[in-house]
């Protein structure tokens, strides 16, 4: 930290002098202390890329101004970045297969990108946020959530710390009983195995004697047609017509 010294000179213009170490008073000696701690810490976090861009500043003010130019950019840029924190925030949804606290850890770096951008929400706004976000298989725990809980003053941790407890919760039972679709699942496979057989025997049997009443039909129709004395006594009354 320089400590400058300003004097008139003849002309009026002011003419800036650096203090000598020597010359600094004892407030003087504490904050340019406190200056060399500062700039001690911001050396140490930056790596050698990031270092070269602000080795010339003196201060660590300089330093921090120069840092938040550097990441943040102007106000245009900044506004550019709030646009798709935003966009990320209206659109963020729970995956399929996530857990409470992978989706936990994706929202919350949304809304720390906001706020570092000025853009703040309400405990409320954020809690309906994050129960509109969920599966629908979720509904009926936001619901109670809602009816049991003042969503002013639930924070968000609090929020995922209820959601995650429930989480497991399922999890536990599922563990200790086969689940809902599991047991379907397996109703369905045990019905198969043992009504199949019983099926396809049936089938048959109905396939057997569909074809034993067929051949008994067509017997019938067969000794009808080649019934030696029908067609003798058929012949026979033909020939006496013919006589007369």
């Amino acid at each position: 930290m320089k400590i400058n010294i300003a004097f008139a000179t003849s002309d009026g213009a002011p003419h800036i002098v650096e203090k000598r170490r020597h010359e600094y008073t004892n407030e003087e000696k504490k904050k340019a202390n406190l200056d060399n701690v500062a700039r001690d810490i911001l050396y140490k976090t930056l790596d050698k890329n990031m270092f070269s861009k602000i080795k010339t500043c003196t201060t660590a003010k300089e330093i921090w101004e120069k840092l938040i130019q550097i990441c943040e950019g102007n106000d245009e840029t900044k506004e550019n970045k709030l646009t798709v924190a935003q966009q990320k925030y209206e659109s963020i949804k729970m995956k399929y297969g996530e857990t409470m606290a992978e989706f936990d850890e994706r929202f919350s770096a949304v809304v720390i990108e906001l706020t570092s951008l000025g853009k703040e929400y309400s405990n409320r706004e954020l809690a309906l946020k994050v129960m509109k976000a969920l599966p629908r298989e979720w509904d009926v725990k936001t619901m109670a959530m809602r009816e049991s809980k003042d969503l002013n003053k639930l924070e968000l941790h609090d929020l995922f710390a209820n959601l995650k407890a429930y989480e497991f919760e399922l999890e536990t039972r599922s563990e200790a009983g086969p689940s809902t679709s599991q047991p379907t699942k397996a109703l369905t496979a045990t019905t198969s195995e043992h009504c199949s057989p019983s099926t396809s025997k049936s089938a048959e049997q109905l396939s057997n004697e569909a074809m034993s009443l067929f051949v008994k039909k067509f017997g019938k129709f067969m000794r009808k047609s080649y019934n030696p004395s029908f067609s003798y006594n058929n012949a026979h009354k033909s020939d006496k017509v013919t006589t007369d």
